[in-house]
Parts: structure tokens; sequence; C-alpha cells
């Protein structure tokens, strides 16, 4: 069985916050807070399959454990009775409230697979995990989001984390100025990358509410 390090009392917020800040920092724009608490199950969902890699101790545990997601995304788009996770439960109440799509939630599961080979694609890693996770959270803020101006800084930003390189920023930050004021905090993270060093807390803070109120990366 998949782990989950969140607890009833930490909650998706808090484990959000602590493992993924930027993302968590960019959420608190969302002005709804049921979108909100939504993006902390999406944030919360992709915590979990990066988490299946990093702890497994080889590739053979890691894939088992991703195999482990895709059979929770089979029992919950096949109106199955879910096992009992707090992960796969939340997930599965808002892929039905939000009609959220399987092939990128599988898609992020694909990504982590990756990560189990030697030379991967990193540009195809990007797309897959940080470029399909953007695209969820623009459906979920804004169901008329247009999908690939989110992808692109979902990329950039999975790249600048990944190996410092913010990808192509430039064509991220042009394309979400494509997207409406809802579903700009499903892209908003990415005006984080190559942040000046010593740039912490409130500074960040700052950054993004810049980011936000101009709409632009």
């Amino acid at each position: 069985m998949a782990h989950s390090d969140g607890n009833s009392e930490e909650g998706f917020d808090g484990l959000v916050r602590r493992v993924d800040p930027d993302r968590w920092l960019a959420s608190r724009f969302v002005g709804d807070p049921a979108k909100r608490a939504d993006l902390m199950v999406l944030y919360a969902y992709d915590h979990e399959l990066a988490r299946a890699v990093q702890v497994a101790s080889n590739p053979l545990l890691a894939e088992m454990r991703l195999t482990w997601w895709i059979e929770a995304l089979e029992e919950i788009f096949g109106g199955r009775t879910v096992r009992r996770h707090p992960t796969v439960e939340a997930l599965s109440d808002v892929i039905a409230r939000r009609h959220l799509p399987r092939d990128l939630l599988e898609a992020m599961i694909e990504g982590r697979v990756r990560d189990l080979g030697d030379g991967a694609d990193l540009q195809q890693w990007a797309h897959d995990t940080g470029g399909a996770a953007a695209v969820l959270a623009a459906m979920i803020l804004d169901p008329e989001a247009e999908a690939e101006a989110a992808r692109l800084a979902g990329v950039a930003w999975a790249l600048d984390r990944r190996k410092g390189e913010g990808g192509d920023l430039a064509n991220a930050r042009a394309a979400a100025r494509r997207l409406s004021i809802a579903a700009f905090p499903a892209a908003a993270h990415a005006c984080l990358n190559r942040f000046p060093p010593g740039w912490e807390g409130l500074r960040r803070r700052l950054r993004l509410l810049l980011t936000v109120a101009t709409g632009r990366l």
C-alpha cells in the first residue's frame, strides 16, 4: 500500500505548505476556498507520486508503488469502491466534482516512471509532471482555461526544480497572459524560477503578489 506522510491534524493544506511551498504560496491567491482546497488535494497527489520514487530502496519497489496509484485511478474511474487512503478518497471526490480527465492524472504517474530509467527525457518528464499538474489546476480554477498556457508554465517550473534551468520561461510568460484571472494561480508559481539567493519569505510572497496583480510571470 502507498504511504501517506500527511496526517489528520496537518491536513492537505499543511502538507502542501511543507513539501511544495511554491505552489502553496500561489494557491493563496485563489479566492474560492473550495477550489483552493481542491488544489491542495491535487498537489498532495503529485507529492505522493514523487515520494513513491524518492523513498523506494530500488526501482522495482518504486514501480510497485506507482502501480498502486494506477490501480487507485482504475478504481476511481471504474466507479468501484476506492481504497481507504486519504489522498485517494479526496482525489476521487475532486475528480467527480471537477470532471478531471484520467489521461492527465495518469500522465503524472508516467512522469514519475520516467524517473526510474537512465537518460530520461527531461522535457517529457516536465511535461508529464509539472505540466500536467498545471493543466489540471487550471481546470479546477476555470473549466474554460487554455490548457497549453498553463502547461508551459508548469513545464518551466518543473525543469527549474529539477536542474536549475527554467526551460523556455519566456514562452511560458507569453502563454500565461492568455490565462483568465481565475486560472492564473495555476501558473503563477513559475515566477519563482531562478529566484535570487536569499530572497525568501516575504520577498517571495511579494514577488507572487506582483505576478498575480499584473497577470505576468
